[in-house]
């Protein structure tokens, strides 16, 4: 009777385990890693809770600019997705194989502002060529070398004719999420940032803006692609395919994104 007993206990255990481990591979077919670029930190967690809940898929995000993730993707970083803040990456890298070029899909168009703490003392409605006051002595932009934000920001300094007088005075976020950061903890007096960060929940309370025109510096167009490395690449491509879908257009422009226009070849 105990040897019965036991031997029931066994085949209960092997049972449970077989289950656990059944469920475990589920999960792990069902998750995502996604590569995305700092100016969706306030936008991308309620559009990826949509996602997971609807596709019932775990998804896990790294923020970070989008020259450092290409240059990851290129060296084999284990990423499914890749949200980037320059179209021209996802398309080199579906060039060069590394990228489903069929799956690329412009999903918004970035904004641009020139920010500041309300307590600064700073008028940023003088726009850009009020940065030539005496007064602001420490400017954050974007790298212009991994960051389209940064690059952004340096064909507006140009544009306006003040990047001369300013260049010295620029100090550099690794992205454009570190960027708002300097200018938020004081370390820069005002900031030329992503509109999407600027009226999230982080610096909506802190800070005041003012709009950089679009006819300042080259659009900011937005694509995502389904990495080659990718190992779920069926789900990856359902994710593409959600930010094409009604309600994620409209929170993006909630964000401050412009809606997405046709890839240009």
């Amino acid at each position: 009777m105990v040897e019965t007993a036991r031997s029931i206990s066994l085949v209960l255990l092997g049972l449970s385990l077989l289950s656990w481990t059944a469920a475990a591979q589920s999960r792990a077919e069902r998750t995502l890693r996604v590569a995305a670029a700092s100016d969706l930190q306030a936008a991308l967690p309620e559009i990826v809770k949509g996602f997971e809940r609807e596709s019932r898929a775990t998804v896990t995000v790294s923020f970070g600019s989008s020259g450092n993730f290409f240059a990851q993707v290129q060296n084999g970083a284990p990423f499914d997705v890749f949200l980037s803040a320059d179209v021209d990456y996802p398309r080199q890298l579906a060039a060069s194989g590394r990228a489903d070029g069929a799956s690329l899909y412009q999903y918004a168009t970035g904004r641009i502002v020139l920010w500041t703490r309300k307590d600064s003392g700073i008028d940023v409605t003088k726009g850009l060529r009020g940065l030539t006051d005496a007064r602001i002595t420490r400017i954050a932009i974007a790298n212009p070398k991994h960051a389209p934000y940064g690059r952004a920001a340096e064909a507006a300094l140009r544009y306006e004719k003040v990047y001369d007088a300013v260049r010295g005075r620029l100090v550099l976020g690794e992205n454009i999420s570190q960027t708002a950061q300097l200018v938020d903890s004081g370390n820069a007096n005002v900031g030329i940032i992503a509109l999407s960060l600027a009226v999230g929940p982080a610096l909506r309370a802190t800070g005041t803006y003012t709009e950089i025109p679009l006819t300042a510096h080259p659009p900011i167009e937005q694509a995502a692609v389904v990495l080659s490395a990718s190992k779920n690449k069926a789900l990856a491509r359902e994710m593409v395919q959600y930010l094409g879908r009604p309600e994620v257009r409209q929170l993006l422009q909630r964000f401050g994104f412009m809606p997405p226009q046709p890839v240009s070849r």
